[in-house]
Order: structure tokens, then sequence, then C-alpha cells
């Protein structure tokens, strides 16, 4: 949280304040009612023309969700979730719609160019399943419900593909494990992953470039995280060559342009 930022007591904004990603889930399952409450409160999210281009995929399979532990770069808890949900930006739907009521053929007769799936469609779409996303992930925590999202479900498009059965113009832009949190500590009492200072993050009318100073500021919390590992590990001078070797340049983020480049392909062909 802002060093001068004081968030509202009110509990009702606990689910934004004090949400952090939760990985340890009891065992317990959710309960149906609180399943739907989430995927409704996901369909109330904002939705570009109200058109909602976007598809939530249930993953029930358990052998399903142990393949995901391993398409998703190894990370064991996705198997244990009580739920997983998988955001698919889709306009497959739609054209298919289209293709419904005659639209193409509605076109040749207009003498008009059908218009097919293009690069902004596929953003657009992105969009709107990841607003649904975080509409599910506030209203589980509302729940007293955590969650973690997972990007990786970008990655390995041609297997999830085959998993899913996700047709040429769907992409699975994320997905979210939901689950009670092992922990007893209070949402006002969580321990929180602390965020950059607002004023290099919030502008007013123009962007601005970064200095020296703005950076030191910026990434103190991060050079004081990697500090240990940093000091152990002399390939690396500080947090930010740290962060680009094991993020930005990890194998792991050039599979996922890969696949990224491979979906907008196919997408726009």
């Amino acid at each position: 949280m802002s060093k001068n930022f004081i968030p509202p007591t009110d509990p009702k904004f606990h689910s934004i304040f004090y949400r952090r990603s939760v990985r340890q889930y009891k065992p317990e399952p959710l309960t149906e009612k609180e399943i739907q409450t989430i995927i409704q409160g996901a369909m109330r999210a904002p939705t570009a023309g109200n058109m909602m281009m976007y598809t939530i995929l249930e993953v029930k399979d358990q052998a399903m969700k142990e393949r995901l532990v391993k398409t998703c770069d190894n990370q064991p808890f996705i198997a244990k979730a009580p739920l997983v949900l998988i955001f698919l930006a889709d306009i497959q739907r739609l054209y298919d719609y289209y293709a419904f009521c005659g639209v193409p053929e509605k076109c040749s007769a207009r003498n008009i160019d059908y218009r097919t799936p293009k690069e902004a469609d596929m953003l657009l779409a992105s969009c709107d399943a990841l607003i649904a996303a975080q509409n599910a992930v506030t209203t589980a925590e509302a729940l007293g419900i955590g969650s973690c999202y997972i990007g990786d479900i970008m990655e390995n498009l041609e297997e999830h593909r085959t998993m899913f059965n996700l047709p040429r113009w769907v992409f699975p832009i994320t997905m979210v494990c939901f689950g009670y949190s092992k922990s007893t500590v209070p949402p006002e009492k969580r321990k929180l992953i602390p965020r950059f200072p607002q004023h290099t993050i919030h502008y007013q009318d123009h962007y601005r470039h970064m200095g020296p100073a703005d950076f030191k500021e910026m990434y103190s919390a991060s050079d004081e995280q990697y500090k240990n590992i940093i000091k152990e590990n002399s390939e690396y001078d500080n947090s930010g060559q740290l962060m680009y070797f094991r993020k930005t340049g990890a194998d792991f983020t050039k599979e996922m342009e890969r696949s990224v480049k491979l979906a907008i392909k196919d997408w726009i062909a």
C-alpha cells in the first residue's frame, strides 16, 4: 500500500485493497452456489458493446488439472485448486452467429467485403475476458475465497487447443485458480506485496519517461526483495538484471511469445 494512502476501513473495500494471490488451498470444495456466484459476478463485468466476447471454461477433470500443472510451467497448486477457470478471448461464437444470421450472404448481395476477425478484435476480446476474470476474482474475494492468476495458459497453444477443443478464433488469455486459503490471517492483517509509488504510475495529461532517481525509488522494494539472491549470485549486478533474465528474457516468456504469435497468425489468416 502507498505510504501516504490510508485504505478505507469499511470491510466492503477489503476485497480490493487487501487482496493478494493465494496458492495454498484448503481441501474443501467450493459449493455450487459459490461457483455460480463467482461466474455470475464475472458475467456482470463491463463488456465492449455488450457483445461478451469471451467464454469461461471450468476445468473439472482432475487429469486435465494435472496436465495444466506441466503445461503452465510446473505449478503444482493448479491441481489442488478446488475451482479452475480459463477465460477465453472468443470471437468464434460471434462469427458463428453471423453465419447463422446469413451475414456473409447479405454482404455478398450488397457487394460488400465480409470482414473476418483481425488483430484489434483479438485485443478487444482479450480485454473483455480479462475484465470478466477480474470481476470473478473480486467476487470470490468478497465470498472469502482466494484466487491466483495463471498467465502461463497462453503458452503451449497447440496442446491447450487439443485439450480443450479450442477453435481458430478462441484464445486462452488467462486462467484463475480459486479456493479457500489455508491462512487464517484476516484480510486487513495480510502482508501485502509492495506496489510502485503512485506518482510513478499515475500521470496527468501526458506520459513521462522515468529518470535514475525515479527508478531508484520505484524499484527500492524489488532491490530489497532480491538483495540476498544478487549477493549470492555473481551473474546479476542488480534487481533489473535479475528480473530480465528470470522473467522477461526467460524460456517461458519465449514460449509465450511463440504461442501468441501463432494465435495471431491463425486468427487473422
